[in-house]
């Protein structure tokens, strides 16, 4: 069963990335704008924290990923994402429109909260059924 959440967004990992290098003038307003309403899955935390891990400057990345996730809801993967994320990847490669791994588990925890995914990444992601996904940039 699907979690009703129309107000709820989940921002994608390069989202993410893109507010807090404050890339995008218009995506850092709807950032201000949906405050109370923002989420990360818990698989775009972990990509963060191993980019941040990987980097020059370990200690102050892994700081400025663990500072902005405090500012939102950090969705933990469960039971109802993997079952989304299962049934994404099998319906796409029947399609043969196969995704990345990390898109859909981060697409199928997204439909499993009923939520908006918020990312740069809508060519491919528009293809999952059921999943509502929007583009802050455009």
């Amino acid at each position: 069963m699907t979690a009703v959440a129309p107000d709820l967004f989940v921002l994608d990992t390069d989202v993410v990335i893109d507010v807090v290098r404050a890339r995008s003038p218009q995506m850092l307003t709807r950032f201000r704008e949906h405050a109370g309403s923002l989420a990360i899955s818990s698989v775009s935390y972990a990509e963060l924290r191993y980019g941040a891990a990987r980097s020059q400057s370990p200690d102050v990345n892994r700081a400025a990923v663990d500072e902005f996730a405090s500012f939102l809801r950090v969705a933990p993967f469960d039971a109802a994402a993997a079952a989304h994320a299962g049934d994404i990847r099998a319906a796409l490669a029947s399609a043969g429109t196969p995704i990345g791994a990390y898109d859909v588990l981060i697409a199928g925890h997204a439909r499993a909260l009923g939520a908006v995914l918020v990312t740069g990444n809508t060519r491919e992601l528009s293809r999952v059924d059921g999943l509502r996904v929007v583009d802050w940039r455009a």
